[in-house]
């Protein structure tokens, strides 16, 4: 038990009421789909499980501030500056496309700190979470979580190395860089979006690497990861994002003993 396991025990309950819904939409002959003012894609589930998350913490932890990626921000009035971070539905354009590797994400930054993840993918019955200092678990849900581990791989050479794809590489002229890891690693596979990263803390494989993400997107993956045994900074070394929402950041994440050979690869001035 730990500080957060109050915390940990209501993002279950988030989870939850999130998975109901979205399972219910999902598939459904009368989707509605819009496009943003980005051109991504967001459905009536996404919107949907926002606004019952939302009215959960109103009614849970009206004190705590919300961010989330459908409608904004709720400023803290808690002392430490707790926030809870959610994605409705991360991977959208999979399930508009009925593609069953989508997730809602939730996270509590208690100030910087990463304290609680739950990323919860009912179409594929699994969901992993962790909280500072308590480990990182997965399984259909927490009555039947086993805890998880990163991999012990130490060489590039014998690394499973996972993307999103090589587009957003490409826009921050790195693609040599990545097509070169990539080349060097063992095996590559673009799982994308939550997926690879919760792969990663099952040492399932052993790198993760992004280019640009929102807040909303990796904050539930972050103390999976860590709690996990990995490691998870940008592009230049510094922490995984916490701060402001407006600001997207590349994300490289992996099992530790792996991080400062990526990072080196990925900044290599003569692979750019």
């Amino acid at each position: 038990m730990t500080g957060y396991a109050d915390d940990l025990a209501l993002a279950h309950l988030l989870a939850d009421r999130a998975d109901a819904i979205a399972n219910a939409r999902f598939r459904a002959l009368d989707l509605r789909v819009e496009a943003k003012p980005d051109l991504t894609p967001v459905s009536d589930a996404d919107t949907a499980v926002e606004r019952e998350i939302r009215a959960l913490l109103t009614e849970h932890r009206p004190a705590d501030g919300v961010l989330g990626e459908e409608y904004g921000a709720r400023p803290s009035t808690d002392p430490d500056g707790r926030r809870w971070i959610i994605d409705p539905i991360d991977g959208t354009k999979n399930f508009v496309r009925g593609v069953p590797v989508w997730a809602t994400l939730i996270a509590l930054y208690d100030g910087d700190r990463p304290a609680v993840g739950v990323v919860s993918a009912p179409a594929l019955g699994r969901r992993w979470w962790a909280s500072a200092g308590a480990g990182a678990y997965a399984g259909s849900g927490p009555a039947d979580g086993e805890r998880i581990g990163v991999s012990a791989v130490g060489r590039v050479a014998d690394a499973s190395v996972c993307y999103s794809s090589l587009t957003g590489w490409e826009r921050a002229g790195r693609l040599d860089a990545m097509l070169n890891l990539l080349r060097d690693g063992w095996r590559s596979r673009a799982y994308g979006d939550f997926y690879g990263y919760m792969l990663l803390a099952e040492g399932a494989l052993d790198v993760m690497v992004e280019p640009e993400l929102s807040l909303w997107d990796v904050a539930a993956l972050v103390p999976v990861i860590i709690e996990a045994g990995g490691t998870v900074t940008d592009l230049d070394g510094a922490p995984a994002p916490t701060g402001d929402p407006g600001t997207d950041s590349s994300v490289v994440a992996t099992n530790g003993a792996l991080h400062d050979d990526i990072l080196a690869r990925l900044n290599s001035p003569a692979a750019r």
